[in-house]
């Protein structure tokens, strides 16, 4: 951003904080919505700025990408793939999910959650918090898919460690959802159990993390819906959002 844009930002800005607070010096406490004409200088002179930022960090993770697209840290992996699955969304997002390994649906198309358990996530994320998919960022522990889709071994994961902690480095989401055990117990390097890591937050380098169950486990067990829900809605919370009651 230039350092006239800069300087226009940083006028709209101010000029905004001091409408508020002239607005609460006068005993006002609740606003309704606010006329288009007054938002808009804040939101052209912060919108280039904004878009720069976006560009920067998915140049960024177009780095990685590559260099993951060239990896063979894990021979069985890289021999059975059929690309590598590096992760999609909005770089500057948030709220990141992550997951466990890519599955064949995954696989085959380049992208995670694409397959069943995906469209799960995509109503979990569209239909119940009321995002949209494209506006968080969705990745896995793993950037191939293992063969039969079983487990991670603790050396892949340990192996695709370097670039996950680069995507999280580069997005900086201020909130994780780690969808199942995988992901929860290697992000936070923990044993302890989905169950008992799920209802609450954890620390991860000062992003909140919130854990669980993995739509693939809530295709096999419908009463586990319940118990997520009451996650995501403890997540919206937290994050400021409106909470709907269904």
């Amino acid at each position: 951003m230039t350092q006239q844009g800069e300087a226009a930002a940083g006028r709209a800005a101010r000029a905004m904080v001091q409408k508020l607070e002239s607005l609460h010096g006068a005993g006002v406490t609740h606003l309704g919505k606010v006329p288009w004409d007054e938002m808009r200088p804040v939101a052209a002179a912060i919108a280039p700025q904004k878009t720069a930022e976006a560009d920067r960090r998915s140049a960024a993770l177009a780095v990685v990408a590559r260099e993951v697209a060239a990896c063979t840290r894990c021979p069985e992996l890289a021999r059975n793939r059929t690309q590598t699955v590096f992760g999609v969304g909005n770089p500057c997002a948030r709220l990141a999910f992550l997951g466990e390994a890519p599955g064949a649906d995954e696989d085959r198309q380049g992208e995670p959650f694409v397959g069943r358990a995906g469209k799960l996530l995509t109503d979990m994320i569209e239909k119940g918090m009321k995002l949209e998919r494209k506006d968080v960022y969705i990745l896995n522990i793993l950037r191939c898919r293992p063969p039969g889709n079983r487990t991670p071994l603790p050396i892949e994961a340990a192996n695709c460690r370097e670039y996950l902690d680069r995507q999280l480095q580069i997005i900086r989401p201020e909130f994780i959802c780690c969808l199942g055990a995988v992901a929860a117990q290697n992000l936070l390097d923990t044993t302890v159990s989905i169950g008992k890591l799920r209802g609450r937050f954890h620390d991860y380098k000062g992003i909140k993390v919130l854990c669980t169950y993995h739509p693939a486990y809530l295709l096999r067990n419908p009463a586990a819906k319940r118990p997520t829900w009451d996650d995501l809605k403890l997540l919206m919370d937290e994050m400021g959002m409106a909470v709907p009651e269904k």
